[in-house]
């Protein structure tokens, strides 16, 4: 892979500059690079500082070593469970499963052979059997006009024909022709119906997510990614920058996670930064169900919906940003607000925080 010319203190360093103020255009001419280049720089080191990034490296290149000692494992494991259902008794059926083994897992036979402990001078054998081609056609012509017969029919209809074998020997070339009959599915039916989504009852139960958007003073935009737990009605996070990636997205739902917990559920909208395969594999990796709401029904998410209109009434529309580092920095007073000072009207006036701490105390004391 080619090598970048950059490291990973001069790439945070110009992302720094960027949050300073500087226009993209002005700062890729600036560097030499391209606004492609700076945007994939933004969603892997966004928010990160040089020694985070120096520990993100090392993890992974010691992950991409580890993932090639568990892939090479989970290979041969793969194999063996494709094989592990069927019968490996006969010369024939071990060398048709190191050939599928080769032929879907793309290894060499020798690699094969010793995943599914098979001696390779049997797979290597070739049979010197006559191929009874007579025999094959003719079975094949009364299989496709009789599609429903089986075996023991079509050694009737060949015997009518004057073709007398051993019924055993029809079965082995009616397998090897793969001439068996398939049994017909039932009907299909209705598995259910989409229920409502529940109201949550207790807190990590479900958490929403939705991105705001606003402008500095000078016209560049910026977005806010707002995760809010639906029972608490606690602010999780609020996180601002110019350009919020799916990955981005994953790095600070793992932050939120390491000091709050896992929750169970998690809903959102259908934006491309909710759809990516990062959010994907990262809600199948952490077991989190992940809820999109239908298109064009954001009541569906109402709870995040309430809490954006408070948040760009009480913040954003009150507020001017010249710059990244000040509108993250108001921000995140406005959170800390919100969550411990801000009466809150659903909760009985209290604070999140507050009701937070009451709901924990009950279930310590219950």
């Amino acid at each position: 892979m080619k090598r970048s010319r950059f490291n990973e203190e001069q790439i945070i360093g110009i992302l720094k500059e960027q949050e300073a103020g500087l226009g993209t255009v002005d700062l890729c001419r600036k560097h030499g690079i391209s606004s492609a280049t700076f945007y994939k720089w933004k969603a892997k080191y966004g928010g990160l500082e040089v020694s985070d990034a120096r520990k993100l490296r090392a993890l992974e290149d010691e992950n991409a070593k580890l993932k090639k000692l568990l892939a090479e494992a989970m290979l041969d494991n793969a194999i063996l469970k494709e094989v592990a259902a069927k019968k490996m008794v006969t010369p024939a059926a071990k060398r048709e499963a190191v050939g599928h083994a080769c032929l879907m897992h793309g290894v060499s036979q020798r690699r094969a052979c010793e995943a599914l402990e098979v001696d390779r001078s049997s797979v290597r054998y070739r049979s010197i059997r006559a191929p009874d081609l007579v025999l094959r056609e003719a079975m094949k012509a009364v299989a496709s006009e009789r599609r429903r017969f089986g075996y023991r029919r079509i050694h009737v209809m060949l015997q009518r024909q004057g073709l007398a074998m051993n019924i055993k020997k029809l079965r082995r070339l009616y397998g090897e022709e793969k001439l068996q009959v398939r049994r017909r599915g039932g009907r299909k039916r209705a598995l259910g119906t989409r229920r409502p989504m529940l109201v949550p009852d207790r807190p990590n139960q479900r958490w929403s997510l939705d991105f705001v958007s606003d402008a500095f003073t000078d016209g560049r935009r910026f977005r806010v990614l707002a995760v809010v737990d639906d029972h608490t009605r606690e602010c999780l996070a609020l996180v601002a920058d110019t350009s919020l990636s799916g990955r981005r997205v994953v790095r600070e739902l793992d932050a939120v996670i390491a000091l709050r917990g896992r929750p169970q559920t998690m809903v959102s909208d259908n934006g491309t930064e909710f759809t990516s395969m990062a959010i994907l594999r990262w809600s199948q990796d952490r077991a989190i169900d992940w809820h999109y709401i239908a298109p064009g029904k954001p009541m569906q998410n109402g709870f995040i919906e309430s809490f954006n209109g408070s948040f760009r009434d009480e913040c954003l529309n009150e507020t001017l940003f010249s710059s990244l580092v000040e509108a993250q920095d108001r921000i995140a007073s406005w959170k800390e607000d919100y969550n411990t000072h801000r009466p809150h009207s659903s909760l009985g006036n209290l604070t999140p925080s507050d009701f937070a701490r009451n709901l924990a105390l009950e279930i310590q004391a219950a």
